[in-house]
């Protein structure tokens, strides 16, 4: 019998989700370790959990992570980033971590556009702690502490979204998780948000090769006895624009899957 589907690797064999019933924080988590897989990716993977519901995660996934003090997501991903550099780096908050306590810091990661992903997953509420009102809780929405409905006269609603697209950041995107379509397109999301770290390899590789045009020009001029610059005699072509084309291969390659 053909197997059509399989449990991703990147969630602990022996687990069993532990969330609300229909809850899709493990559905999220899931969508996540597929994409890393197809990827490939896992390796290099590295998250970092906000405190709350999104913090549970630490039980189930499969892969490198730690997790922030509460709000402070963006900022520890920051330092991960910046000193392993090769590393694929991102946050997984909610909306009481990222939007609310600790949204001085994913505010400023975003304005000094920092090299990280951020998987913000959005409920309007305070889930954790019994469902009371967030930042994000939209207008005349019913919660534990507005059993009336949010009055928006009195308090205002943070669009996450509107404020981070004024920002010059490199992918920002929303989805829902209602029914198969919206799960799938987040999928999708999550794929291109992670593809940017994909295109940096490729960007990298064409700069080494670039780098090395300037070292032909030159000559070796670091070893202890200098040798002669290659001239374009002694320069094989062929291999440096089969290289090239090794590299527009991948990245054709890398676009049809996704």
């Amino acid at each position: 019998m053909e197997k059509i589907y399989g449990r991703t690797k990147t969630i602990q064999e022996d687990k069993v989700s532990g969330f609300c019933p229909g809850c899709m924080h493990s559905t999220v988590i899931k969508l996540i370790g597929e994409v890393l897989e197809e990827m490939d990716l896992v390796d290099r993977a590295a998250c970092v959990l906000g405190i709350g519901c999104c913090g549970l995660h630490m039980d189930y996934i499969a892969y490198d992570n730690t997790t922030a003090p509460h709000g402070r997501a963006c900022a520890v991903a920051t330092g991960m980033k910046r000193s392993n550099p090769d590393s694929l780096v991102f946050t997984y908050q909610g909306d009481g971590d990222f939007a609310s306590i600790g949204l001085a810091e994913s505010i400023s990661a975003a304005n000094r556009g920092e090299n990280i992903t951020v998987i913000f997953i959005n409920n309007g509420i305070y889930g954790m702690t019994g469902g009371q009102m967030a930042p994000t809780t939209l207008p005349h929405q019913k919660t534990a502490t507005s059993p009336r409905g949010k009055d928006p006269a009195r308090y205002g609603t943070l669009n996450v979204v509107d404020v981070l697209g004024k920002m010059d950041i490199a992918y920002l995107a929303r989805g829902e998780l209602v029914g198969p379509a919206g799960m799938n397109n987040c999928k999708k999301l999550i794929r291109k948000a992670l593809d940017h770290f994909r295109a940096q390899t490729i960007y990298l590789i064409i700069g080494l090769m670039l780098g090395s045009i300037y070292a032909v020009v030159m000559g070796p001029t670091t070893l202890e006895v200098p040798q002669p610059a290659m001239t374009l005699h002694d320069f094989n072509i062929l291999f440096f624009v089969i290289g090239g084309a090794l590299i527009i291969g991948l990245q054709k390659m890398k676009d049809l899957k996704a």
